[in-house]
């Protein structure tokens, strides 16, 4: 899957595609620590808004991921889904909501941490506006945040939650050769278009779902199926089989903040097996 001989002169980034309730913080717990040693792994990101039950995330399962080895947690649009993240947020500067919220909204859309190897990188959370909500225009704010943070850090990664492919596909040739990396979330759907753009940013356009695959992007099919068929609400509950941990693993040259790979990774978890 990965290719073997970690070097010392490089970064990677290892990110792990929406975390889908129960299912799949069992299985971010299961494979975080053998991916992050195996590849020497200097940062973790995982797209948490999902993390509680499928819809949100809570004080306690943010803790749980923290405590796993998750080093920054990203979100989108359910952010706010459980109303006790509001407070936690304001004290959790390592727990991102998208930097083009409104102004005056809890939280903050970018933080900039340093590796054990004295790297300091960036990371920023925006948005997608079409089809997603009233958001401030990703496009401009992320121009505003990258020459901002582009004078202390070489490497930028953003982690960009939206459902049209041809906005995120926009974004990261608008971003190309000013971040390392641009990588899609939201649909829960992995792509297959990972790829170095021109001006040395990684980019895919969705790096997946950590959760229970068997299900229509995390929930129990039959309840997903029945709400197509007659336009009635349903209770999306969170499927548990066929689960996977999916996301991009991304090197990164530290001298100049451009990327020299990104690969897929997408892992089957069974209960009991190592």
């Amino acid at each position: 899957m990965f290719l073997d001989g970690a070097r010392n002169d490089v970064v990677r980034i290892l990110f792990f595609g929406d975390i889908v309730g129960k299912p799949g913080r069992r299985a971010l717990k299961h494979f975080l620590p053998r991916l992050s040693d195996t590849h020497r792994a200097d940062l973790v990101i995982a797209n948490g808004e999902n993390a509680a039950g499928g819809f949100g995330i809570t004080v306690d399962t943010a803790r749980e991921m923290f405590d796993g080895g998750v080093d920054i947690i990203t979100s989108g649009n359910h952010i706010w889904d459980k109303r006790e993240i509001m407070e936690y947020i304001d004290q959790t500067p390592r727990l991102l909501r998208p930097a083009n919220y409104p102004d005056g909204v809890p939280g903050e859309g970018t933080v900039t941490v340093k590796t054990p190897g004295g790297h300091l990188i960036s990371v920023i959370n925006l948005i997608g506006r079409v089809f997603m909500g009233l958001f401030d225009d990703p496009f401009s704010r992320a121009g505003e945040i990258v020459s901002r943070l582009s004078k202390e850090s070489r490497i930028i990664i953003v982690d960009f939650h939206g459902e049209e492919t041809r906005e995120k596909q926009a974004l990261g040739h608008f971003l190309d050769g000013s971040v390392s990396a641009v990588i899609g979330t939201h649909t829960h759907i992995q792509t297959a278009d990972e790829r170095i753009l021109g001006g040395g940013t990684a980019f895919i356009t969705d790096a997946g779902m950590t959760g229970p695959t068997d299900s229509v992007i995390g929930v129990k099919k039959e309840r997903a199926v029945s709400r197509f068929l007659t336009s009635m609400p349903q209770r999306f509950d969170t499927a548990k089989h066929a689960v996977e941990a999916q996301g991009v693993l991304v090197t990164i040259d530290p001298k100049t903040g451009k990327s020299t790979d990104i690969l897929r990774f997408k892992e089957k978890y069974e209960e009991g097996k190592p």
